[in-house]
C-alpha cells in the first residue's frame, strides 16, 4: 500500500468515527430531551390538582370545588349530594316548599337541613323511630356562590359524612364517604379479636371521630382505629352521641354516659337518657316512670319527680319545631299531676304547674292549622279551662288566659297567625308588635302586667 492509498484509508476510518459519534451524540440528545420531556410531563401531572374519592379519581368532583382566596374550600351542596349517595331538594324537609333560601339532603340514613348564612344544620336520624331533630355546627356559614348554597369542606364534612384530606405539598385531595369506611374497618376488627363493627348508622359515625365500636362474644366496646382499648367490650350495648363525642352505655336495662376517657360522666342508673340540648348540655332522664333533666356533669337539674318532660310535637308537624324538649328557645315544658309548667335551662320553674295543655289543635276552623309556637316572637301558645294565651321566653303570659283560638294558617306559602277573642280575630304579629315584643319573645316594656287583648277585626273572620 502506498503513502497515497494509506492516507485515504485514514481519511475515511476518521469520518466514519466522527459519523459515529455524531450519530451517537445526536442519540444521546434525542433520549435526554425525550427524558426531559417526559420528566416535565410527570411533573405537570404531579402539580396538578389530583382528587379521588374512595381511592378511585374522580375529575368531576374536582372541578365543582370552589378555592377561595383565603385558602378555604367550598362546595356546592346540591351537586354534590349525589357523589356521596344522598338527592338533594330545595326548602326544607319538614316544612316542603321551593324556597331557594334553604335546601335539604336525604338518603335511607339521615336527613340533613341547610340555610343561607346559618352556621347550624339540623339533622334527622331516619333509622331510629320517633327520633328528634339534632343539630350541629359548621365553621363557616352557608353562603350564596354562583346563585347555589354552598359549604366549605369541612361542613361537608360534618353533613355528609365524610373525611377529607387535602394535601397542600403533593396537591393532592382525598375524600372518604362512611360506608366505605365501615366496609374497610368491618373485616379490619376481626384481627382485633372482635366478632363485628356496629352497623347502627349513628355508632357509624364515630369512624370519622377515630373509634369504632365493636362487639366481642355478647358485649360491646370501643376502640381505636388501630386497635386499642377505649371501653371495654363490657356493655349490652353502647350508642355513639357525636355532638358530644361521649357514649350512652347500657347495662342490665340501666342507661348512663361514659367519656372516650372512660370517665363516667351520668351514672349508669336511669331507665332512659335522651340529649335535649347539646349548647346547654341537658339530657331528659327517666328512672321509676319519673322523668327529670341532668347536665353533662350528671347534675340534677330538674328533680326526677315528674310525668313528662317535653311535648308530642307530631300533631304541630307544619309549625317547624326541632325539638320537643325545648321551646321557644329557652322553656322546658314538664307535667306534673295532669298540669304543665315551665322551667328555663337553668332548672328554675318560671311557670307553675297550671296549663292543661300547651299548644292549640284546631277543630271547628277548616282552615286553621295547629300552632305551637310563633318561631319569629318565641312565644309559646298555653291553654287552660279551654282558653289560650301567649307566654313568652321569660314565662310571661303576654295577656290574660281569655283568647278563644290561637292558629296559623298558610297563604302563598307563608305563615299567619291569628289570635281569636270575643268572636273577633286580629293578626298575632302585628298585635305582637304594637305591643313591643320582640324577636326573641321579650317584650320592650318594663311593665310585669299582662296586656289585653285588643280585638279590632281583621277582614275575613274566622270560619266556623
Amino acid at each position: 500500500m502506498n503513502l497515497i492509498e494509506e492516507s485515504f484509508k485514514n481519511r475515511e476510518e476518521k469520518k466514519k468515527k466522527r459519523t459515529t459519534r455524531i450519530i451517537l451524540g445526536a442519540i444521546i440528545l434525542v433520549v435526554i430531551i425525550i427524558i426531559a420531556i417526559v420528566a416535565y410531563l410527570m411533573y405537570l401531572q404531579n402539580s396538578q390538582l389530583r382528587l379521588t374519592l374512595d381511592g378511585v379519581s374522580n375529575e368531576r368532583l374536582k372541578n365543582i370545588l370552589i378555592f377561595e382566596d383565603n385558602g378555604t374550600i367550598y362546595v356546592p351542596i346540591k351537586e354534590v349530594a349525589s357523589y356521596f349517595g344522598y338527592e338533594s331538594y330545595n326548602g326544607e324537609y319538614s316544612n316542603r316548599s321551593e324556597d331557594q333560601n334553604k335546601c335539604y339532603i336525604i338518603n335511607e340514613n339521615e336527613v340533613v337541613n341547610f340555610e343561607l348564612g346559618e352556621e347550624k344544620i339540623y339533622r334527622l336520624d331516619l333509622t331510629e323511630n320517633n327520633a328528634d331533630y339534632v343539630y350541629s355546627y359548621m365553621k363557616q356559614p352557608v353562603r350564596g356562590i354562583g346563585g347555589v348554597l354552598c359549604i366549605s369542606t369541612q361542613g361537608m364534612e360534618e353533613a355528609f359524612n365524610v373525611s377529607f384530606q387535602y394535601n397542600q405539598e403533593k396537591n393532592r385531595i382525598a375524600i372518604w364517604t362512611l360506608p366505605y369506611l365501615y366496609k374497610s374497618y368491618a373485616t379490619q376488627i376481626l384481627d382485633y379479636q372482635y366478632t363485628e363493627l356496629s352497623n347502627k348508622f349513628v355508632n357509624q359515625r364515630a369512624i370519622l371521630d377515630s373509634e369504632l365500636i365493636v362487639k366481642g362474644k355478647n358485649q360491646y366496646g370501643v376502640i381505636g382505629l388501630d386497635g386499642t382499648t377505649i371501653l371495654e367490650a363490657k356493655y349490652d350495648n353502647i350508642t355513639y352521641l357525636p355532638n358530644t363525642g361521649d357514649f350512652l352505655v347500657e347495662n342490665n336495662k340501666q342507661m348512663g354516659i361514659l367519656s372516650k376517657k372512660g370517665e363516667t360522666k351520668v351514672q349508669i342508673m336511669y331507665d332512659s337518657i335522651e340529649l335535649m340540648d347539646s349548647d346547654a348540655g341537658l339530657y331528659a332522664v327517666k328512672k321509676d316512670n319519673k322523668f327529670g333533666v341532668v347536665d353533662v356533669k350528671g347534675n340534677i337539674v330538674i328533680y326526677i319527680e315528674n310525668d313528662e318532660i317535653g311535648i308530642d310535637i307530631s300533631k304541630f308537624s307544619q309549625n317547624n319545631i326541632k325539638n320537643r324538649y325545648i321551646l321557644a328557645d329557652s322553656l322546658i315544658p314538664v307535667k306534673k299531676d295532669d298540669y304543665w309548667g315551665l322551667y328555663d335551662k337553668n332548672g328554675n320553674q318560671i311557670v307553675d304547674y297550671k296549663y292543661d295543655s300547651l299548644g292549640y289543635v284546631a277543630s271547628n276552623n277548616r282552615n286553621a292549622l295547629n300552632l305551637l309556637v310563633i318561631p319569629n316572637y318565641n312565644v309559646l301558645v298555653a291553654c287552660k279551662d279551654d282558653k289560650y294565651t301567649l307566654v313568652n321566653s321569660s314565662g310571661r303570659e303576654l295577656f290574660a288566659i281569655v283568647a278563644d283560638d290561637i292558629y296559623m294558617t298558610i297563604s302563598g306559602g307563608e305563615n299567619h297567625y291569628y289570635i281569636v277573642a270575643n268572636d273577633q280575630r286580629i293578626d298575632a304579629e302585628d298585635w305582637l308588635d304594637e305591643n313591643g315584643t320582640t324577636a326573641n319573645g321579650n317584650n320592650a316594656g318594663s311593665s310585669n302586667q299582662t296586656e289585653d287583648v285588643e280585638t279590632n277585626s281583621t277582614d275575613d273572620d274566622t270560619e266556623e
